[in-house]
């Protein structure tokens, strides 16, 4: 299956435009000139390549470029790969890896995992895909691109990048058409026609590719629209405010946005900033438009779920098939409704003959997702599997508590959350608000305002 010289003849041709294949020439002539072993030098080394990213990727990273690079056969004779990287080397590795198809993508990753012919074990892929992941991350802190968002601190080995990794090796079919779930199963091989299915189906590998390429190497940055990957945070109280989130979670949950809600999130609600109130939940999501909402529990476990439309406080289901929920943590998975009932959302307060809570998926007493009107319990019940999303349980114990709750709005607001921002129908009739007082009722809109500190 596999197809070790497809690299050779007029398949190496450049799909550079005129001006993209101007700047590689540049870069291609400034790394020359360093560490050149003469002056008319038409190739570069591994310490001018390092020299030129610096710290902006890892060392790792940067010697899977170069060896992927110097590895390409121009000559399709299978000759020993070449000791510097020439021009032509260089130009056909970035034209394949930024603008090739998933076969041409697949050949260079190849040779950037393994100097031998054939095909490569499950765990040298895996371990590839992890290094790609941490350089997205390292690369996007280096050139301050995180766009408000934070890395995870901590001891041990970065658990997201591993578990990011996990999910898009999840991705992966083997030969005999089984995926790679398991670790006894790292080593198996897999060939070209392998991970060229793979890259085909998982387009996260193409675009973190190209993040540590463009924003490594500084070069065709205009290939790289970074607003659609990392979407710009709005907590509108500063850089202080830890979120459940990190960046790598984030770029995960964003890919699954459509694409006018992957440029902005907005924080609408943080038991940390808010309070652990089921009221102020409800009075700062309802009609506020798309929203994910994210529960961390008191094992660590972190989850939650996608709201595709503006929650309302009634006792029945809402929502459509563009919700779903997801796992981050221990491991990294979305899970979109299955078609085999309509119980998307649910939310519900001040009720005596229908639940009263937060929920989404499966159905009364037994969501895939719930959180208790009696603030910081829920519960996530699947036995097997959630019947509307065909999720496990997702929390770390099926009645659990938890400490920390999010919800981001996804996108811009619309006119309608404008309007209400600005304006109260309380505020402006005085009659409204004395006649809700006097017969008793909860002023349920009062919950609907913005805080002054409240930011877009």
């Amino acid at each position: 299956m596999g197809n070790s010289k497809s690299l050779a003849g007029p398949k190496l041709s450049s799909q550079l435009l005129p001006a993209e294949q101007a700047e590689v020439d540049r870069l291609f002539a400034a790394l020359s000139r360093r560490h050149s072993v003469a002056a008319t030098s038409r190739s570069f080394s591994l310490e001018a390549l390092k020299s030129h990213v610096g710290d902006a990727l890892p060392p790792a990273m940067v010697s899977r470029l170069y060896d992927g690079m110097r590895r390409v056969d121009l000559t399709g004779t299978g000759k020993a790969p070449s000791e510097r990287v020439s021009q032509e080397q260089f130009t056909v590795s970035l034209s394949h890896l930024l603008k090739g198809n998933s076969k041409e993508k697949s050949l260079v990753v190849l040779k950037m995992i393994s100097a031998t012919e054939g095909p490569v074990k499950a765990r040298e892929l895996q371990k590839f895909t992890e290094d790609l992941a941490g350089s997205v991350v390292h690369v996007l802190a280096h050139r301050q691109e995180l766009r408000g968002w934070t890395l995870k601190k901590g001891p041990g080995p970065p658990a997201r990048v591993q578990a990011l990794a996990a999910q898009l090796l999840s991705e992966l079919k083997l030969p005999d058409g089984r995926s790679l779930p398991e670790p006894q199963w790292l080593d198996q091989d897999c060939d070209q026609a392998v991970i060229e299915d793979w890259v085909f189906r998982v387009p996260h590998v193409a675009t973190f590719l190209s993040v540590v390429l463009c924003r490594g190497l500084l070069v065709l940055t205009s290939l790289l629209h970074l607003a659609w990957l990392v979407p710009e945070r709005h907590a509108g109280h500063g850089p202080e405010f830890e979120s459940i989130l990190d960046v790598l979670a984030v770029i995960y949950l964003n890919s699954h946005l459509a694409r006018e809600q992957q440029h902005r999130w907005r924080l609408l609600f943080s038991s940390q900033l808010h309070g652990q109130s089921f009221s102020q939940l409800c009075g700062r999501i309802a009609r506020r438009g798309p929203c994910l909402l994210l529960l961390e529990d008191l094992d660590g476990h972190v989850f939650g779920g996608f709201a595709s439309c503006s929650w309302d406080v009634k006792p029945q289901f809402q929502g459509d098939g563009r919700c779903f929920l997801f796992s981050i943590s221990p491991r990294m998975a979305v899970y979109p409704h299955t078609g085999y009932n309509d119980h998307y959302m649910y939310l519900n307060q001040g009720q005596q003959t229908m639940p009263n809570g937060l929920g989404m998926g499966g159905q009364h007493n037994y969501f895939g997702l719930w959180v208790d009107v009696d603030f910081g319990k829920g519960h996530s019940r699947a036995k097997p599997t959630c019947t509307t999303y065909n999720s496990p349980q997702l929390s770390a114990q099926e009645n659990f508590q938890f400490a920390k709750m999010e919800v981001w709005a996804v996108g811009d607001p619309s006119e309608l959350e404008l309007a209400m921002s600005r304006k109260s129908i309380l505020d402006s009739d005085p009659e409204a608000q004395a006649l809700l007082e006097i017969s008793g009722r909860t002023r349920h809109s009062e919950g609907l305002r913005e805080d002054p500190d409240h930011s877009h």
